[in-house]
């Protein structure tokens, strides 16, 4: 599926994010989106996402690259989900604007899915990499998680911008690379906190047996609000 902003898109879109049941009056998934700068582990928080909670949820993937399939290619040649729950959207653009200006082409990826595979409890949409101001349309999704990691350096808490300070949940990667790329967890902890005040901050490694377990207790969190409320909030 390619974004092409010359195109016409089908004006079909009836399940959008403000509304937590389908036209059938079923509830749709809970949707979650995952941004965050290039090489700061989206895809592979997205990976270990789907191997924690696969056996408990039905699970489906929206990734975004701009001219490629990698991201989606990536989760098919790790078997974290079965091929028809991963679906690849090509922006053709700058990755925020297939997830907050134009959402037409997520949108349309994350209907087909729940139309073809049924019932859905989650499903994660994936941004392509971008910058700190990266943030996605509550159209589109119902909650957003942004990822960041501590190679990036430990002022990227305390730069802020929208990612940072906005997203429901902010995630600190790759924290085992600490030690050898000088970067202060507790510093970054304490200028998360500043920038962020009660939303919640996760700091994760990948590479630890259950690393992503905050993020995924997280994601538990929300799907509970979701099913019982009605609402992520």
């Amino acid at each position: 599926m390619h974004l092409d902003h010359a195109g016409v898109f089908p004006h079909r879109h009836t399940d959008s994010a403000a509304q937590p049941a389908r036209v059938d009056g079923s509830r749709r998934a809970l949707r979650i989106g995952l941004g965050g700068p290039v090489g700061s582990g989206k895809t592979a928080t997205v990976a270990a996402l789907c191997r924690a909670l696969r056996d408990q949820l039905s699970i489906a993937v929206v990734t975004n690259d701009i001219y490629t399939r990698e991201d989606a290619e990536f989760l098919l040649r790790s078997a974290v989900l079965p091929p028809e729950r991963i679906q690849a959207v090509e922006t053709g653009a700058c990755p925020h604007t297939a997830i907050r200006d134009d959402i037409s082409a997520n949108l349309e990826a994350v209907e087909q899915l729940e139309q073809m595979l049924g019932h859905l409890d989650l499903i994660l949409v994936e941004s392509g990499g971008d910058n700190l101001t990266a943030t996605f349309s509550k159209g589109l999704v119902d909650a957003q998680i942004f990822v960041i990691d501590v190679a990036g350096g430990d002022d990227i808490p305390r730069k802020g911008g929208p990612g940072i300070t906005t997203a429901d949940l902010l995630v600190v990667n790759k924290t085992d690379l600490a030690p050898h790329v000088g970067s202060d967890l507790k510093r970054m902890a304490t200028d998360a906190k500043a920038k962020r005040g009660d939303l919640p901050v996760a700091f994760t490694s990948l590479t630890a047996q259950d690393g992503i377990r905050p993020v995924a207790d997280w994601v538990g969190e929300r799907l509970t609000a979701w099913t019982t409320v009605g609402t992520a909030a």
